[in-house]
């Protein structure tokens, strides 16, 4: 910057301007001054006001420097979504530190993987896991230091409990050491490309890989997203009267930056702790919550839980993205009260590339056009750029039938995977990030995925779109969830297959009765007949990955070992 304003000397530098690096402090920047009154809660456990979570912050930061770390250690956090978690979003990065976000769904051992790749010096346990981290003093040699998190009541009746039931390799619980450190601590500048943050996606085949962001893409993607949901029709997006309370897990793509999104507005917040259908809806009801982010499944959850209370959501405006959101379910959402804003992102995107947008064109649809419309993942949000490319590489025409795989860029997307470059020069081909999403891009650049690669199936020589076929079968009054996957077939190559759970209410239902609308869709040409699934399985429940999505990869493998 200095250099280019140094070519014309009508144009220096005054000595001492800020520089304003884009680093997650300045996040604060704002709630420090306008929001200070504002609350933030845990569940029923905890609620204070920004301006002690200022104060927090600080003693966090405290209590890391007093045990020796250092800017550029990892400091590792496994905790279910609270307080606590918020604070180390601010207190981690902005000491220089790397902040790593456990996902604590995964498979024990990949647990211990993922810990030992990034190799944090410190980490934040919740007591809840220690069955799961017992041993990383022998088997995570990284790791330090140990602070304990403990969901006992506060109080002076509690101390000696907590401390009683504390293992001895941890350094101290987390209260009592934030309570022995001064409420005051200067957050230094320093370049705004210092790695802030690393996790790791759950995966689809071999060990979890890990992604990595900058201070600089945290601070462009919270700006970003957030503009973007904030220019949708009212009702729609966010505003400065919103609740907020997260429900996709702060370990997973940093709640889709949504927790530094609400603290740089200054929005009152609920943190919910673990997510159980009836305390969420409890607290959405308790806190009146209106803004909020998850996985089709969690909708699925809330509809369902909702309906055993005889009631409907009101107000509440929820941010549908992860995977394909089916019509069937989008229709009993919009019944049920709930104003769902579709949407598009995947891990390495940080997340959020792409949002439904709302203004005239949607005012003038009928409701089957709206929920058909809600289905889609939106148009690209401001600074992301998006291609559709062929096989050999070649941008294809943006007219809602050429279909690709869709390429993008931003200024935050990763630039690699943590200790696997190979990976990261795959993902980052021809200088475009492949994200292996199948889509087309309409005219007025609304992007529909059809498909993943690795999920869409080759029958005859014929494309299969499992996703379409997925939501024409959603619609039957029976289906509460439905998974299309490929399998094996002698005279075709493959054929599609569906695997059904159905409503607790229909189990006596036939499959010919759910193909039907396979082959209604056919005869009205929404459907290839190649499309139509030869066989329904039914489950009793679908397998879902560590954040809630359909996990086809082991539905596949279940089928080929005969266990569906």
């Amino acid at each position: 910057m200095t250099t280019i304003l140094n070519q014309h000397e009508d144009y220096q530098q005054a000595q001492e301007a800020y520089g304003f690096p884009l680093i997650i402090k300045q996040l604060l920047n704002r709630a420090k001054i306008a929001s200070k009154d504002q609350t933030i809660s845990y569940a029923d456990k905890v609620t204070y006001t920004y301006a002690e979570f200022f104060k927090r912050v600080n003693r966090l930061a405290n209590v890391l420097k007093t045990m020796g770390l250092q800017p550029g250690d990892v400091v590792a956090v496994m905790d279910w979504d609270s307080h606590r978690y918020l604070e180390a979003y601010f207190a981690v990065p902005m000491s220089g530190m790397i902040l790593q976000t456990v996902n604590v769904r995964l498979a024990e051992d990949k647990v211990l993987y993922t810990i030992n790749h990034s190799k944090p010096k410190a980490l934040l346990l919740n007591a809840e896991f220690e069955p799961m981290a017992k041993n990383y003093r022998h088997e995570a040699p990284s790791i330090e230091k140990i602070i304990w998190l403990d969901d006992t009541e506060y109080g002076e009746d509690n101390i000696q409990t907590q401390q009683a039931s504390m293992p001895d390799y941890v350094e101290g619980e987390y209260e009592s050491l934030l309570a022995e450190v001064s409420d005051e601590f200067d957050f230094p500048d320093f370049d705004e490309n210092t790695i802030a943050t690393t996790f790791y996606t759950s995966g689809t085949t071999g060990d979890p890989k890990g992604v990595f962001f900058t201070h600089r893409q945290i601070v462009l993607q919270t700006l970003s997203s957030t503009l973007a949901s904030a220019l949708s029709a009212e009702g729609q997006g966010a505003r400065y009267n919103d609740v907020y309370m997260p429900m996709t897990p702060l370990f997973h793509v940093h709640a889709w930056c949504w927790p530094y999104g609400a603290t740089m507005i200054g929005l009152k917040q609920v943190y919910p702790g673990r997510y159980i259908p009836e305390v969420l809806v409890d607290l959405i009801e308790q806190h009146k919550v209106t803004l909020s982010h998850g996985v089709p499944t969690i909708l699925q959850m809330l509809i369902k839980e909702m309906a055993t209370r005889g009631r409907k959501f009101n107000g509440l405006k929820l941010s549908v993205g992860g995977s394909k959101l089916n019509e069937g379910l989008a229709e009993v959402a919009i019944e049920s009260g709930i104003e769902f804003i579709s949407g598009f992102g995947m891990s390495e995107s940080c997340p959020v590339v792409a949002r439904a947008v709302f203004d005239d064109k949607t005012d003038v649809m009928s409701m089957d056009e709206q929920i058909s419309y809600r289905c889609l993942s939106g148009s690209p949000i401001m600074l992301v750029s998006m291609e559709i490319w062929d096989e050999n590489g070649k941008a294809l025409p943006m007219d809602g039938e050429s279909t690709g795989e869709l390429v993008m860029r931003a200024p935050w997307l990763t630039q690699s995977y943590f200790k696997n470059p190979d990976a990261g020069d795959e993902l980052w081909r021809g200088g475009w990030m492949h994200t292996q999403d199948i889509a087309c891009i309409t005219a007025d650049g609304t992007l529909k995925i059809t498909d993943r690669l690795k999920d869409v199936i080759k029958s005859g020589g014929e494309w299969v779109s499992s996703l379409e076929v997925e939501n024409i079968l959603s619609f039957h009054p029976c289906v509460a969830e439905v998974a299309v996957i490929g399998i094996a077939d002698e005279k075709w190559g493959e054929r599609p297959l569906a695997l059904v759970v159905l409503k607790p209410e229909h189990v006596d239902i036939k499959a010919e009765d759910i193909l039907a609308l396979g082959h209604h869709a056919v005869e009205k040409g929404y459907l290839p007949k190649y499309g139509v699934p030869s066989e329904i399985k039914f489950l009793r429940e679908m397998p879902k990955t560590s954040v809630g999505k359909l996990d086809k990869k082991k539905m596949r493998m279940m089928y080929a070992e005969k266990l569906i």
